[in-house]
């Protein structure tokens, strides 16, 4: 990878997790970018659905199971739009889970770029099954 790409990659990344921040959730914040030709087309971050409460977790503290993802909420973004995806760059601070691994194939993402591993690698697998670029770019210290 050139200097250039992973200068871009980083700063799109900062960006993802500075988004991350209007995340209600307790547990784990996320943020999603998606970039086409060097464009930002969508935005998304961990939460609830539009007009639920902004309450991510119930009493135990376990994650509600109607809470989307960040990827997923940057997706549907951008099937509410005259924005496509094919062949853009997600970038998400977080690897995918296998749910949303599918939602990015078949929106035809080509590339996604996360900064943690998550604890189950198998979205990430799946990307790499599907031909999609991925990149795990750990957080500069």
């Amino acid at each position: 990878m050139d200097k250039k790409q992973h200068d871009l990659d980083s700063r799109y990344i900062r960006m993802a997790k500075i988004w991350a921040e209007n995340s209600y959730c307790q547990r784990r914040q996320v943020g999603a970018l998606i970039v086409k030709d060097k464009m930002i087309i969508s935005d998304g971050y961990n939460g609830t659905p539009s007009g639920f409460e902004n309450i991510c977790e119930n009493e135990q503290g376990l994650t509600k199971p109607y809470v989307l993802h960040a990827e997923a909420n940057a997706i549907t973004k951008i099937a509410r739009s005259g924005n496509n995806s094919e062949g853009a760059t997600l970038y998400v601070t977080t690897s995918p889970c296998i749910e949303c691994a599918k939602l990015i194939i078949q929106a035809g993402i080509k590339r996604v770029v996360y900064s943690e591993e998550y604890h189950v690698a198998d979205g990430v697998d799946l990307l790499k099954r599907a031909g999609v670029e991925t990149l795990y770019l750990k957080e500069e210290e």
